[in-house]
Parts: structure tokens; sequence; C-alpha cells
């Protein structure tokens, strides 16, 4: 599914696949010694709120080797898209809702996908 921008949401959006050009934002949670995540809580409530506020897929991965927690990967458009949805009044309660479910600060990296 393709976003363009906060206007459009996901039923609007066409089946076009990931192509090169578009957006990857990636959210990692770095491991880290006694700290805490609750993957239930990602999984079915936190990235399900994400996704509906923004209106784009998402892919979680669960770290098993490596040096992530746990990692998020939203696909925009275009860095308009992902300025927007950033812009949106419901990504406060996005970032709000991170203290529900970790302890580790988030590390955010945004990519183009080349292939």
């Amino acid at each position: 599914m393709r976003y363009r921008g906060p206007e459009q949401r996901e039923s609007q959006c066409e089946p076009t696949g990931y192509g090169a050009g578009m957006i990857r934002l990636s959210v990692h949670y770095p491991k880290t010694d006694g700290a805490t995540f609750d993957h239930d809580y990602y999984r079915d409530k936190h990235v399900p709120l994400a996704t509906s506020t923004w209106g784009v897929p998402a892919s979680i991965d669960k770290g098993i080797d490596g040096p992530y927690e746990a990692s998020v990967h939203f696909t925009f458009d275009s860095l308009e898209a992902v300025a927007a949805a950033m812009a949106l009044e419901g990504t406060g309660a996005i970032l709000m809702d991170v203290a529900n479910y970790t302890t580790i600060t988030p590390v955010m990296q945004t990519s183009e996908i080349v292939s």
C-alpha cells in the first residue's frame, strides 16, 4: 500500500508493493541491560496505533541475535509523506505510548528503498 499524505488513509491507497524510491522509516530498540520490552503490547497495541494513525503498512522484527530487541519498519511514498505523518495530531499519542511497553530509548532511521 502506498501513502501520499495525511489526507489519504490506507483504505484509499493503491496496492503497488514496495518499489525503488519509496521511503522506509525504521524504529529500532537497542538491547539494553536491565531494560524491559513487552513484545505482546508492542505487536498488539502500539504498532497498530501507528499504522492506523498514519495509514501505512508495517512489519515487525523481534530480535533473536544482534543489537536490537525489536524493530518496526513503515513504508511511505516520499519524505514529504513521512513529514506529513509526523505532523498528524495522533503522532503525539504514538510517542507517548512508548512508555507503556519499554524502557528502551528507540533509535529511528529513515532510508530510501533502492530495490
